[in-house]
């Protein structure tokens, strides 16, 4: 039996697919717009940028600009009852 892979964008195939006119990187607008802390964004993740990727559990989540880490944000999302902070590039986040 082959083991079966458990990597990070394993189950993906579907979320993290693009139409065939939308293929190719988006324009240069998306990787430099700045959000101000507080500002409520959501997560949609752009599968032809891999560096700052959240993991596909999180596609299509909604939270808050909590500050920022370098070039990405730190994004503040409730996952149930327990808070989590993303570390997440601008290409993968939309103001809402």
């Amino acid at each position: 039996m082959v083991k079966r892979s458990k990597g990070i964008r394993s189950k993906s195939r579907k979320i993290l697919r693009k139409k065939p006119r939308e293929r190719g990187i988006k324009s240069i607008t998306r990787a430099l717009q700045e959000f101000e802390e507080g500002e409520t964004v959501s997560i949609v993740i752009d599968p032809a940028v891999h560096k700052g990727m959240p993991h596909v559990r999180f596609q299509g989540r909604t939270g808050k600009i909590e500050g920022k880490q370098g070039e990405a944000y730190l994004v503040g999302i409730n996952d149930g009852k327990k808070h989590k902070t993303l570390i997440v590039r601008s290409e993968h986040l939309r103001r809402v």
